[in-house]
């Protein structure tokens, strides 16, 4: 499977990519989302969250480049987060375990993920997206 931004240990590479949708499909939100992508005739490539869960490399990344905390990358609705009681111990924990943690279980990832060249966009709200436009 073709991986995005690639980073090497002393800098990163800047890499041309397609954008690309990081969704679950039976997720109405992420139906959503793509009806968005297709109705503004934006193109992109789909992966799915559980069948190709981002790696931990390309989390940090993604996460880097959004501006935004790593909780927020983190599917705090769903079953696993709450399950597995991650509101009481993702306080105490690592950025690297939360990375790791994240990479585990796609289910445990805010979804979907939009990814391109100058804008990392979690979860699906219209506004925010109309701006990739």
């Amino acid at each position: 499977m073709e991986r995005w931004f690639i980073k090497s240990e002393n800098r990163k590479e800047e890499v041309t990519m397609k954008n690309l949708l990081i969704w679950y499909p039976k997720c109405s939100t992420c139906q959503k989302a793509k009806r968005f992508l297709e109705d503004n005739k934006i193109s992109f490539e789909e992966r799915h969250i559980v069948e190709d869960t981002p790696t931990k490399e390309e989390l940090k990344i993604w996460i880097e480049q959004s501006n935004l905390k790593t909780k927020n990358f983190f599917n705090t609705s769903g079953l696993v987060y709450k399950e597995q009681n991650l509101k009481e111990k993702l306080p105490s924990m690592t950025k690297e375990e939360k990375l790791e943690l994240l990479a585990s279980n796609g289910m445990l990832i805010k979804r979907p993920l939009f990814i391109s060249d100058n804008k990392i966009l979690v979860g699906f709200k219209e506004k925010e997206w109309r701006e990739i436009i």
